[in-house]
């Protein structure tokens, strides 16, 4: 993390309208070492012209929301995206051609963007794509892999997530990031061994499976479990968020170290020291 002398990371939100957006503009203040120079939102938002900060029910930053991501970007050191998933091509593009680094917090855009198009856009930029921005997750999907790698197979892998009634995505990106840390583990590939569901399963579960059941409700912000049930015993590794800020912490963290980065894909696990905390 950059300190002392050097100057604050500018950062520019994208998607500054949603939660997410807002919570990035209220933990800005605690972090003397981030600077939230642009505030982008959709062409038709109602937020267009408001200050970012009144916005964020926060002291007016002097910073107004705009739909113009090419100018936002000129005078930013990184971008943050917090939009919507339809939105992503057209801000990685964006971000490409001004050469800023991007991180993506967005989630549930994988049907609208290539594995080729990322890595392209990795190729040029330093990019960090991170369906959940919470250090304690990063954490966690270490734990999961070498938990999964460690136990013998005939523990099964259950993996059940629950978020606020109006997420979009289910099951959840953090959740799907799980479910590949666990398939690491065993060494199988996560698209073969998830099973969405036991709703409506007849017979015994198929061996390696990994379960993955979705809750949606009320105003949670986030908790994943991952359950190793074992022949006579449980291991069960959880995370709980009481507060959307911690996601917002992670990812301005994040992006004072993406910051100065050379091009190439990254995750939230390049910004703790796993190895160093598990020792």
């Amino acid at each position: 993390m950059r300190v002392g002398s050097v100057a604050p990371t500018r950062v520019v939100i994208i998607g500054v309208s949603g939660r997410m957006g807002q919570a990035l503009v209220r933990v800005a203040g605690e972090l003397p070492e981030v600077r939230i120079t642009a505030a982008v939102a959709s062409a038709g938002s109602a937020s267009l012209g408001r200050d970012a900060g009144v916005l964020a029910s926060v002291q007016p930053l002097g910073v107004e929301v705009t739909s113009d991501l090419t100018a936002a970007l000129a005078a930013a050191d990184v971008a943050v995206d917090f939009s919507r998933p339809h939105a992503t091509r057209a801000n990685i593009a964006a971000c490409r051609a001004a050469r800023r680094p991007l991180l993506i917090g967005t989630t549930g855009f994988a049907a609208e963007l290539t594995e080729r198009e990322i890595e392209a856009a990795a190729g040029e930029i330093p990019l960090l794509i991170a369906p959940n921005t919470s250090l304690g997750i990063a954490l966690l999907s270490e734990l999961v892999r070498r938990a999964a790698r460690a136990l013998p197979s005939e523990f099964d892998i259950e993996i059940v997530e629950a978020h606020h009634r109006m997420k979009r995505d289910a099951p959840s990106g953090t959740a799907l990031a799980l479910v590949r840390a666990a398939a690491e583990g065993r060494d199988l590939a996560p698209a073969e061994a998830v099973s969405r569901s036991s709703a409506g399963r007849i017979g015994p579960r198929r061996q390696g499976e990994i379960g993955l059941a979705v809750v949606r409700g009320g105003d949670i912000v986030g908790e994943h479990t991952v359950l190793f049930a074992g022949p006579g015993e449980e291991l069960r590794l959880s995370h709980r968020a009481g507060d959307r800020a911690i996601f917002a912490r992670g990812a301005l963290r994040a992006a004072i170290w993406l910051r100065g980065r050379p091009a190439g894909r990254y995750g939230m696990s390049d910004i703790v020291d796993l190895d160093h905390e598990l020792s």
